[in-house]
């Protein structure tokens, strides 16, 4: 006589473990601060390349062809600063981004509408990297903050104030650029070092903005790991939704 066998137990990959972002952030932190001195630089380098070009077009007294020179390595100079900067910045970011994603995964995997793959993937698709990664920050806040359930997320304002910031700066950052670079008179480029100008403030807020918020969200995971962290008020057990259904407050 034959007996049925018995099923096979699912073979379960790894659990996710949490991993310390604080290490990632102060080096994002250092970088950010770093893209805030190369963008105030920048402002000063596009205003003394404003006013040289403004005594050229107003042509009171003789034109000072080393003030030009020396106006235009200026900004050469500030700007391949910003650029190195933002390589790099951009670089540690997103693998902090992913760090704090992947301790979603731990603390509320259920609330995720996106996998961790999604927090690098996402910034390098084009226009869709306009909304994917916001989505997936916002997943992050409310799986970090101490009741993922809650209908509202923590430093959701400080998320939507930098992401809008960031979008406006990088937009008005290529025109400007552009500009710029296609200016061929004196008259041109006073009017486009002003843009420059403009374009550096609009840096320097989102880069704060920016700043702050790794600090906020890193400070709420960690705080979440070490068991700091209580809900404001104890809520009824919640089973996570069913696959494909709909994340609360999403």
């Amino acid at each position: 006589m034959t007996h049925p066998s018995l099923p096979k137990r699912p073979m379960l990959g790894p659990l996710p473990v949490l991993r310390s972002p604080i290490g990632l952030a102060y080096a994002v932190t250092a970088l950010l601060a770093f893209m805030i001195v190369a963008d105030v630089l920048g402002f000063g380098a596009a205003a003394n390349m404003r006013s040289v070009m403004g005594d050229v077009v107003s042509g009171s007294g003789d034109v000072d062809l080393g003030a030009v020179d020396r106006a235009d390595w200026a900004v050469v100079a500030t700007s391949g600063m910003y650029m190195l900067g933002m390589l790099g910045t951009a670089t540690l970011f997103v693998i902090w981004f992913h760090r704090v994603r992947h301790n979603a995964e731990v603390f509320a995997p259920d609330v995720q509408r996106r996998t961790p793959g999604w927090a690098i993937g996402g910034w390098f698709i084009p226009f869709a990297n306009l909304v994917i990664p916001h989505g997936i920050a916002k997943d992050v806040l409310r799986a970090s903050q101490p009741d993922p359930y809650a209908s509202e997320v923590r430093h959701q304002g400080l998320l939507n104030a930098w992401w809008g910031m960031w979008i406006v700066s990088n937009l008005f950052g290529r025109l400007t650029t552009d500009r710029y670079g296609e200016a061929s008179d004196p008259q041109a480029i006073h009017d486009a070092a002003g843009w420059l100008m403009a374009g550096s403030v609009l840096d320097i807020v989102s880069a704060v903005l920016a700043l702050l918020f790794v600090r906020r969200l890193t400070a709420a995971q960690n705080d979440k790991a070490m068991g700091r962290q209580q809900p404001l008020q104890q809520p009824a057990p919640q089973y996570p939704p069913a696959a494909g259904g709909p994340v609360p407050g999403a």
